[in-house]
């Protein structure tokens, strides 16, 4: 992702799996390195955001990008717009879906629907 050079710039230690040779990793291996190294995963694969939800976990935090223009300038002005506004509830747990206009939050662990909530749409 064009986002990793963004974030580096702005202090963040970002790192991208094809840097590390491991963009071939199981997704479970992903989400593991993720939580063991306190990273925030980006991606536009929703695969994500369902295991850590199904997972019960609190960690790792997860922004999935649904943007119908996925070019890197798109993708990071909403990137820069969450770090901004966000960044809290990132660092407690959550799942960041992003589409056109709409940035939704949602507080990880994911709770059964008719319990408190845990999203915030804005």
């Amino acid at each position: 992702m064009i986002s990793v050079p963004v974030l580096r710039s702005l202090g963040y230690d970002a790192v991208h799996l094809h840097e590390e040779g491991l963009e071939r990793l199981e997704d479970q291996a992903i989400l593991a390195k993720a939580r063991e190294e306190n990273r925030v995963l980006l991606t536009h694969d929703l695969d994500f955001s369902e295991l850590v939800a199904a997972g019960g976990a609190r960690l790792p935090s997860v922004i999935v990008f649904r943007l119908r223009n996925m070019r890197p300038d798109n993708v990071n002005r909403y990137l820069l717009h969450i770090i901004e506004h966000d960044r809290e509830a990132l660092m407690k747990g959550a799942i960041v879906s992003v589409t056109e206009g709409r940035v939704r939050v949602r507080a990880l662990p994911l709770r059964a629907p008719g319990s408190a909530p845990g999203s915030v749409t804005k």
